[in-house]
């Protein structure tokens, strides 16, 4: 895995050497813990951004955050360098809180589905041995920040704008992280934190940052650019195999519009299939199953399921799943079969397809924007519960960036405390890598789903109950069930 592992650092070593995200994870297992070992991450290795299409910014800050996007596209190269010092000039009178705001939006439309999620099995596996993880690049810390957080990152260590009294002066806080710099950055950060750089990991994709992975104890070059991959020959530098991130191809919009036509087609039969019941659960569930089962099967999604038992009972249930994609709403309805119902944003109510669909199993709308009818709107599905209904819920209340669950609310557990039910937690592995958060396009492929024993919520601190139940999505998404 480095330069240690065959010789003497720095030793060249014969023919090139290559490693699975599997065998990386167990060596870090199997390494010291603790916070004297560093993580150093650069986002060359966490981001395939070179290939990342532009959006169509809009407002009046649409040239200063486009400038920043081709920035961001140009990382690992001295181009990016000479690219931010323009957007920084560009930015000039603006207040550091501008650039904060600036950052996000960057980052949630423009490249967070550029994300590698090998890295971010990685960056779990450092986190959970205590490591001090840092993430890093050629880029402004504003700009590294959101990928950083949605990550679990807890250092950033980029680029500065300089600030003043009156708001950002145009100027660079000593010069570009880039190349040699970023090297003395890390290392000055290393002595501050008390890491030790000669047994740290540094994983980077550009030939820029050698001066930095020479400094390292495990150098690990992830997709790496044409002049790394030669020195990581050289060196005999493991370098792990990771997916190409591409743009849906036009089988997969051609097979989505299939999908949508079995939608509706698979939710009309299954109402009629039940209507000679004339009981409206009955033609719900029907609904379901076919509405989820046809459109799942003609985008060539398959289901891997695990702990399917733990769905059928207890019931009735508050079903909590980690929320990646848009493709949860046919997924979540699909492993869990009938008998259950939902809880969305009421912005679905007038969606053309869904708003109908959802109003007819019963499904229950939100106003997101306010806290106190949120709440309101949700004491209603006390009363399902109670009439033996489950529901099904999403606890961090919007799809995440990564497949990192967000932040839990605990709406979902005051409601299964004051039915008097559990809570059964749905853990979704990469519902992404079929539909990425935002995307409406569909991509075959397997989803991993692991549904676990229920929990009982009554009695104890329901902060912590909470805390207990997204642990249980962290060491099951780090150590999934086999």
């Amino acid at each position: 895995m480095s330069a240690r592992d065959t010789g003497t650092r720095g030793t060249p070593a014969p023919g090139p050497s290559t490693t699975t995200i599997d065998a990386m994870v167990a060596a870090i297992r199997s390494g010291p813990r603790g916070p004297g070992i560093g993580a150093v991450f650069d986002l060359t290795a966490v981001a395939e951004l070179r290939s990342a299409p532009a959006p169509r910014w809009r407002g009046a800050d649409r040239d200063l955050i486009a400038t920043l996007f081709d920035q961001l596209r140009h990382t690992g190269s001295s181009t990016a360098a000479d690219i931010l010092e323009r957007a920084v000039r560009d930015a000039a009178g603006r207040t550091p809180e501008d650039l904060t705001a600036l950052g996000e939006r960057l980052f949630e439309r423009g490249w967070y589905d550029r994300l590698r999620p090998e890295s971010l099995r990685l960056v779990r596996e450092h986190v959970a041995a205590g490591h001090t993880v840092v993430l890093t690049g050629d880029s402004a810390e504003f700009q590294l920040r959101p990928a950083a957080t949605a990550l679990g990152i807890p250092h950033v260590l980029g680029t500065r704008p300089a600030a003043t009294s009156d708001g950002l002066s145009g100027l660079i806080e000593d010069g570009v992280v880039y190349g040699p710099e970023k090297a003395e950055a890390v290392s000055e950060f290393a002595t501050a934190h008390e890491v030790d750089l000669a047994r740290s990991y540094v994983y980077s994709g550009s030939a820029a940052d050698l001066p930095l992975l020479s400094r390292a104890g495990i150098q690990i070059p992830v997709a790496p650019d044409p002049v790394l991959a030669a020195a990581g020959a050289e060196y005999g530098w493991a370098t792990p195999a990771v997916a190409t991130r591409t743009a849906p191809r036009p089988a997969d919009y051609a097979r989505t519009l299939l999908g949508f036509a079995a939608l509706l087609a698979g939710a009309l039969y299954g109402v009629l299939r039940k209507s000679h019941t004339r009981d409206r659960r009955a033609m719900a569930d029907a609904l379901m199953k076919y509405g989820t089962a046809w459109p799942l099967r003609l985008c060539g999604i398959r289901l891997r399921v695990t702990g399917a038992e733990n769905a059928r009972g207890p019931r009735p249930a508050v079903f909590l799943f980690n929320h990646q994609s848009q493709f949860d709403v046919l997924i979540v309805p699909a492993v869990l079969g009938g008998n259950v119902t939902g809880v969305g944003k009421k912005e679905l109510i007038r969606h053309p397809i869904f708003g109908p669909l959802m109003r007819f199993v019963g499904v229950t709308f939100i106003d997101r924007s306010n806290t106190d009818l949120a709440k309101a709107s949700l004491a209603p599905v006390v009363d399902t519960l109670r009439t033996g209904l489950s529901v099904a819920i999403a606890p961090e209340g919007t799809r995440s960036y990564t497949a990192q669950p967000g932040k839990f609310k605990k709406g979902a557990f005051h409601m299964a405390e004051q039915a008097g039910v559990p809570v059964i937690p749905v853990v979704i592995r990469n519902a992404a890598d079929i539909g990425r958060r935002d995307s409406m396009i569909a991509r075959p492929g397997v989803v991993d789903v692991a549904i676990l024993p229920p929990v009982e919520i009554g009695g104890g601190d329901l902060d912590e109950k909470v805390a207990e139940v997204r642990q249980r999505y962290l060491d099951t998404l780090r150590d999934w069930p086999r």
